[in-house]
């Protein structure tokens, strides 16, 4: 027996039917780690680098953590719910998760532009970097990078 060996982290994954459109929501027991669009060109690579980044496998199943954000979410959608309390685990680099803590103290209804939200990140300068950050966000709804606009007003095109 290898005393070096790492221990495979099981991760459990669910396909929602919402109004929003299919959501793949990988979690434990305790946190989501991925939600997206089941037509997201990327999810694939995104469930690959998340499997290597913790090591882990992902079965078909229900958490916890899964049922808590499918009834906020019905919520959300419904105008019943302005802020998730799912509780979830933001990987990334340090800047990246001042990003998208950031992102979450932006009020329900609000909108931000990337100078904006560079501004509020003390990076007022770092806007690219700041939209990269939005784009590589892996919560997408909980962690409301929709609420990032252009300057102009439209939307950008992380």
């Amino acid at each position: 027996m290898n005393l070096l060996q790492t221990t495979t982290r099981v991760l459990t994954q669910a396909s929602l039917e919402t109004s929003l459109g299919t959501l793949l929501v990988i979690a434990d027991n305790n946190a989501l780690y991925l939600l997206d669009f089941v037509d997201d060109s990327k999810l694939e690579q995104k469930m690959t680098r998340l499997k290597k980044q913790l090591n882990a496998t992902v079965i078909t199943g229900r958490t916890a953590a899964i049922d808590l954000f499918e009834k906020e979410l019905t919520l959300y959608v419904a105008g019943n719910l302005e802020q998730f309390t799912t509780p979830v685990t933001l990987l990334g680099t340090p800047f990246q998760q001042q990003v998208w803590q950031t992102l979450q103290t932006i009020p329900f209804g609000s909108t931000y532009s990337y100078a904006q939200l560079a501004h509020a990140v003390g990076k007022p300068t770092a806007w690219r970097a700041v939209a990269q950050a939005n784009g590589a966000n892996k919560l997408p709804i909980i962690v409301p990078c929709h609420r990032v606009i252009n300057t102009g007003g439209a939307l950008g095109g992380y």
